[in-house]
């Protein structure tokens, strides 16, 4: 069976890239009746929050994502433990008392003379005395692995054929001073022991990949049965008027802002494969995926194209998917009235302060005597959506205006703004009261 993992760190919510890893391990897991974990690697005790593991279900839930189990790398620190253990009986974990400082004087020195910047291994030629000596002066050593000097050689289902020469990278830490287990390590002990097939995972890991083919063998595991793809990063043509870079979006600003989630599946999903994908639900999305189709350019997730899209799911809903976020009082008209003129959900709110609130028009320059004359014409209520042209062939009489010397100034006046729904539609929802006052307003 396929196995997969989704593992963010909980250290704060989840970003849109995160969600794109997310959302490819759960299709790709599903395409073939698969098994996705969610693990969650909370290793870091300061930075990880309960809260914050909490609040990323909560998020991919609202994507439409689910998983067939889930664990805490927190409560599995005694099988790190053990493995660490089976690794320096192996002679593969060696300990190192270098201080920071000087492992930084160390880099400092090689860099200076245009050497390689690999760990020196000095600690392999520790003696027995040496190290009894460091510990009797209160020294605590971190642990190095041991890496294999050998080349290694596997295909990147993503991004092709790749290699790495372990003799030039450095050893990594296992084990730190203080006992805590590198993610390095926790992530090798959980792939192999819940027999993960395929690991995807954001481009800026894939360095990383030929330590960990070379620990999981040193594990005693096989990794030929590992696939790894590598997503390449997200990229955008220019800053939107969602206000923040799409890489530090996050699924939550994007529910708040009012996208769809349909709508972010379906550009997440566009961002990876080639040609388009329409906003339909996760299951028909799944039934075609297909790691193969994973494209290694920079992936294009452009906030033009997320609003233009979701302005589109927006206009085919019907009140009742709605109802619930829209604010309070809003009616079936009032959403049939304004769903084709909104890129989000939360402007809902802005048009119902328009017929249902208090704003405060602009103050029209020139338009004092018009205005005032449209006020004089407003017809008597009850009104329905015929009012508007009754009310404006009328004004047209009077003052002989038409088109946007017309138009223009009423919607400002009624609404503040120079665009939106029909005014047709709005004026029976405004009532005459509310639309007198804000005439009088605007012509002050």
């Amino acid at each position: 069976m396929i196995k997969v993992r989704f593992a963010p760190s909980p250290v704060g919510h989840l970003f849109v890239s995160g969600a794109r890893v997310a959302l490819v391990n759960y299709l790709y897991a599903r395409r073939h009746g698969g098994h996705l974990l969610l693990r969650f690697d909370d290793l870091d005790q300061e930075r990880s929050k309960p809260a914050y593991a909490d609040a990323i279900e909560h998020d991919l839930a609202w994507l439409g994502l689910d998983w067939d189990d889930s664990f805490r790398q927190s409560d599995r620190l005694a099988l790190y433990q053990q493995a660490a253990e089976r690794l320096k009986q192996a002679g593969r974990l060696y300990p190192c008392f270098e201080s920071d400082e000087e492992l930084r004087a160390k880099y400092a020195f090689r860099q200076k003379r245009h050497q390689p910047t690999v760990y020196d291994r000095a600690m392999l030629k520790l003696t027995p005395a040496q190290r009894a000596a460091a510990e009797a002066g209160g020294k605590r050593p971190h642990w190095r692995f041991r890496l294999s000097d050998r080349a290694l050689a596997w295909h990147d289902v993503v991004l092709g054929a790749r290699q790495a020469k372990l003799t030039a990278v450095s050893d990594p830490v296992l084990l730190r001073a203080d006992g805590s287990v590198s993610p390095v390590l926790a992530s090798a002990v959980d792939d192999i022991d819940t027999g993960i097939t395929h690991v995807i995972r954001g481009e800026d890991n894939a360095a990383s990949t030929g330590i960990q083919i070379d620990l999981f063998a040193a594990l005693g595991a096989d990794p030929s049965r590992l696939c790894f793809a590598h997503l390449p990063p997200l990229a955008e043509r220019e800053r939107s008027r969602l206000g923040r870079r799409v890489g530090s979006l996050s699924l939550r600003s994007l529910r708040n802002d009012g996208v769809e989630a349909c709508v972010v599946a379906a550009s997440l999903t566009q961002s990876v494969v080639a040609g388009p994908v329409e906003p339909v639900a996760l299951a028909q999305l799944a039934l075609g995926f297909e790691l193969a189709r994973l494209s290694s350019a920079a992936a294009r997730f452009d906030a033009a194209d997320l609003l233009a899209l979701n302005r589109r799911v927006l206009q085919g809903l019907d009140y009742a998917a709605v109802a619930e976020r829209l604010p309070g009082g809003a009616t079936e008209t009032f959403w049939l009235a304004v769903r084709g003129c909104i890129d989000l959900l939360n402007e809902a709110r802005g048009w119902w302060d328009v017929v249902a609130g208090t704003i405060v028009p602009p103050v029209i320059d020139g338009e004092r005597e018009f205005l005032a004359t449209a006020q004089d014409l407003l017809p008597a209520e009850p009104w329905d959506i015929s009012v508007w042209a009754t009310w404006t062939d009328a004004l047209a009489h009077a003052t002989g205006r038409v088109g946007e010397a017309l138009m223009l100034p009423l919607r400002l006046a009624l609404t503040g703004e120079e665009q939106g729904p029909e005014l047709a539609q709005l004026l029976p929802l405004m009532g005459r009261s509310r639309a007198a006052n804000r005439l009088q307003l605007a012509a002050a």
